[in-house]
């Protein structure tokens, strides 16, 4: 999407179905500003985070660190969300589902990614927030549900929307979809308690974002990527990043921010002789397996280097590609006074 995008001809294109986009949009948001379509409350506190593009913001991170936060106050913790992508219907409790653990398309790769970050925490996979969020809350008791990617998802209430913005992406995608990836137009972040720019350590965000953030005049803070000291391997098994010095990476993602990706590797001194890069949520194929050991061949890497969510999928590629692989783990981090902005507007000492 974002190589599409880049060319000015095929936005033109797709301008025209912007402009509907927009209308469909403008009278959803005026019909639930009149109670028309109606918001409902559920009995525990619920932080949305979300964004108003399609991706690359970091929104996985942030529901982890977000969800371990709080964990270590001391609160009892649910996650409610979507599973972009996956093959399943209706209520899905990830916690339940032993048979399909394994099994990362039943899911989407994002909950799975979470589920091992925070192994003791329930999450909830449901398209419908509401329905997903009561089964959460009846079966669990949390008292907070952590609402991944949920800005637009009105249907149920919060007690504060949190709103991350990628400090990398260039002007011209704050378009509305699909001439861009705006979800929504930019001004309707007013709607968010607090507006998080993402990745503020690996690029500054342009003049524009920063006008258009005072003119919105809403709370704002940075937030910064970390990297991690040490790759996975297949297995999930830490290597440290000692042990790849010197040593020549092919890099491989499907992520909304490749560049991003590309900035970090640089960061950690990760040399990567090439990016094979495939759109966000990627399922890889056997097609995709082949183009990979091609470059393979054609490079000679001495290892693979990917993201976390895709390591997930190239699980079940040949042993060319996964006895090369590993993956970089992301972290997320914020400042104490953005901390404490959103600790006090949940009423969190």
């Amino acid at each position: 999407m974002y190589s599409l995008l880049e060319n000015p001809y095929f936005r033109i294109i797709l301008f025209p179905l912007s402009l509907l986009y927009w209308g469909v949009i403008f009278w959803r948001n005026i019909f639930y500003n009149l109670g028309i379509f109606v918001s409902h409350k559920l009995p525990c506190k619920v932080i949305s985070i979300g964004n108003i593009t399609t991706g690359g913001t970091g929104k996985t991170p942030a529901v982890i660190f977000f969800a371990e936060l709080l964990k270590k106050r001391g609160f009892r913790i649910g996650i409610l969300t979507r599973g972009y992508g996956r093959n399943s219907k209706g209520t899905i409790d990830l916690n339940s589902e032993i048979s399909n653990k394994k099994n990362w398309k039943y899911f989407g790769e994002e909950p799975v990614l979470i589920s091992q970050k925070l192994i003791d925490i329930p999450i909830v996979i449901d398209n419908n927030r509401y329905r997903g969020g009561r089964y959460l809350y009846d079966k669990y008791k949390p008292e907070l549900i952590i609402l991944d990617d949920g800005f637009q998802h009105r249907s149920l209430k919060r007690d504060i929307d949190i709103n991350l913005i990628n400090a990398n992406q260039p002007k011209h995608f704050y378009k509305l979809l699909p001439y861009g990836l705006l979800r929504e137009p930019f001004h309707h972040l007013k709607r968010s308690d607090v507006v998080i720019v993402t990745k503020m350590n690996i690029k500054n965000p342009s003049r524009f974002m920063i006008n258009k953030l005072r003119s919105l005049n809403i709370n704002h803070y940075h937030s910064t990527f970390e990297a991690s000291s040490h790759l996975l391997d297949i297995n999930g098994a830490k290597v440290d990043l000692t042990k790849i010095k010197n040593k020549r990476a092919l890099a491989i993602s499907g992520i909304g921010d490749p560049l991003s990706f590309e900035l970090i590797l640089k960061m950690q001194s990760i040399d990567f002789i090439d990016h094979i890069t495939f759109n966000d949520h990627h399922e890889y194929e056997d097609d995709d397996f082949r183009i990979i050991e091609n470059q393979i061949i054609n490079h000679n890497p001495d290892f693979l280097i990917t993201t976390e969510k895709d390591l997930i999928k190239l699980k079940y590629a040949n042993k060319n590609i996964i006895n090369k692989l590993f993956a970089l783990p992301i972290g997320f981090m914020i400042s104490k006074s953005c901390l404490d902005f959103i600790l006090q507007k949940l009423d969190i000492n």
